[in-house]
């Protein structure tokens, strides 16, 4: 029986607690022990908080015993991308320029995660400052796609899915600032929720761009996104009851999310959105001109900020990072506080525009990703597909950060293939409902 535990949501194993089928302690055992044993643990985990994990979970056996659990997912054990900042423990953002870092307090997040009793199983790998979608890093460690090793794990929350698609955690804590929980969550077969930007804190968080950062969980289902969401945002999670498809709107993001997409994708999408007429939902496509015109901005925004975060520990040591990564970063060097301000209020605008566009649909819908993970000793050697890759890889989640929506990535039954959700800012519960009622939907055969 342990051994299935390993495969099952993070709601069920809370449950498990909850009724005392399932130890605590027990549980976190097994977890500690897949990933001791595990042929690909050290690409997987940057350190593995064993103590504390152990110490985490014999207080929450406690409570389970007395009656007294702090909430659903009290005492299930769960992977931190490695840019939370943990006390005592090295955070390194996957990168050398900061090898050595031991902040002295969790991050906010992982405080309050704490709290309401999740375990802490340790720090996975991730790309380099999370300026990547691949996943690749050669300066630390590349996590192997769940799928196929060969393939690239998608990024830069690529341990913290993988540690979930492996089954070496219930479920991991990723950031999302272009789409770095929902294309993992894609090419892992993995449930990844991006909240509204500013939903959750980021004091004790390693920055990329601070206007886009976001925290949000992968995990194998929506109840479990929920449930994490709500103990990192110390409040209650919604009612997921009563989700359904029957009688919504989706709007399906025509043009530039389907601009060059590849044919498993796109059949997989084509088969989810059948899937959703099936049960009841209107499904309609138009294009929404704001996404097109917000699209160029990206490479003032986000390469912009993210130089003017890093660029001086960068170019303090450049040879300690991967040249491709580095590459990136230096693509805002010339990005102009004049420039960065103007594309601000252009955004904010065409932010505007999209709301109204979109009021009348519960969602937007269209792919993860247009593509699917490529092949990852390719990336290595290539650095022309690498550059093309990782900004078709990114492209769809993008819309999301720059529309500043809340969104979430659900399987649609073919590997390595998502189906995305977007929804208006500030409706992050509303969407975790709806996507409940997808993901229902996509289940059915």
């Amino acid at each position: 029986m342990s051994e299935e535990w390993r495969q099952m949501t993070a709601a069920d194993l809370g449950r498990g607690i909850g009724s005392g089928a399932i130890d605590p302690a027990a549980l976190t055992e097994v977890f500690l022990g897949a990933i001791a044993t595990h042929p690909d643990r050290d690409r997987i985990y940057a350190v593995v908080t064993a103590g504390r994990a152990r110490a985490e979970a014999a207080t929450a056996a406690a409570r389970a015993r007395a009656g007294l659990r702090r909430g659903p997912l009290d005492g299930v054990p769960i992977s931190w991308k490695d840019l939370y900042d943990s006390a005592g423990v090295a955070t390194e953002a996957g990168s050398r320029l900061l090898a050595g870092r031991v902040p002295a307090r969790d991050a906010t997040v992982l405080a309050r995660a704490t709290r309401a009793g999740l375990v802490c199983l340790g720090k996975t790998h991730m790309t380099e400052l999370a300026f990547s979608g691949l996943g690749l890093n050669p300066m630390t460690a590349t996590p192997p796609n769940s799928h196929d090793p060969s393939l690239a794990p998608g990024g830069s929350s690529s341990g913290a899915a993988v540690s979930v698609a492996l089954g070496l955690a219930a479920a991991g804590i990723g950031s999302d600032t272009g789409g770095s929980i929902r294309l993992p969550a894609a090419w892992n077969g993995l449930v990844g929720f991006k909240p509204t930007h500013g939903a959750l804190p980021l004091d004790g968080v390693v920055p990329l761009c601070a206007a886009f950062d976001t925290v949000g969980p992968l995990a194998r289902s929506v109840e479990d996104a929920a449930l994490l969401t709500a103990a990192m945002a110390g409040a209650s999670a919604p009612d997921l009851m009563a989700a359904s498809v029957e009688g919504r709107r989706f709007l399906v993001l025509a043009t530039v999310a389907f601009d060059g997409i590849r044919p498993l994708p796109a059949a997989a999408v084509k088969g989810a959105l059948a899937r959703l007429t099936a049960a009841g939902a209107v499904v309609e496509h138009a294009e929404v001109a704001a996404v097109a015109a917000a699209m160029p901005l990206s490479a003032t925004l986000f390469a912009g900020e993210a130089y003017a975060t890093w660029g001086e520990t960068i170019e303090a040591a450049p040879e300690r990072m991967f040249p491709m990564v580095l590459e990136r970063f230096r693509s805002g060097r010339d990005v102009t506080a004049a420039a960065l301000l103007r594309d601000r209020v252009r955004l904010e605008a065409l932010r505007a525009e999209f709301a109204r566009a979109v009021a009348g649909y519960d969602a937007v819908l269209l792919p993860t990703s247009p593509i699917l993970p490529p092949d990852a000793a390719r990336l290595l050697s290539d650095p022309a597909f690498f550059t093309t890759e990782n900004m078709l890889a990114l492209r769809n989640t993008r819309i999301g950060n720059l529309m500043g929506t809340c969104g979430i990535s659900l399987p649609t039954g073919t590997p390595c293939c998502g189906l995305m959700a977007l929804a208006l800012p500030g409706r992050d519960r509303a969407l975790l409902c709806l996507a409940m009622g997808i993901e229902a939907a996509l289940a059915r055969t």
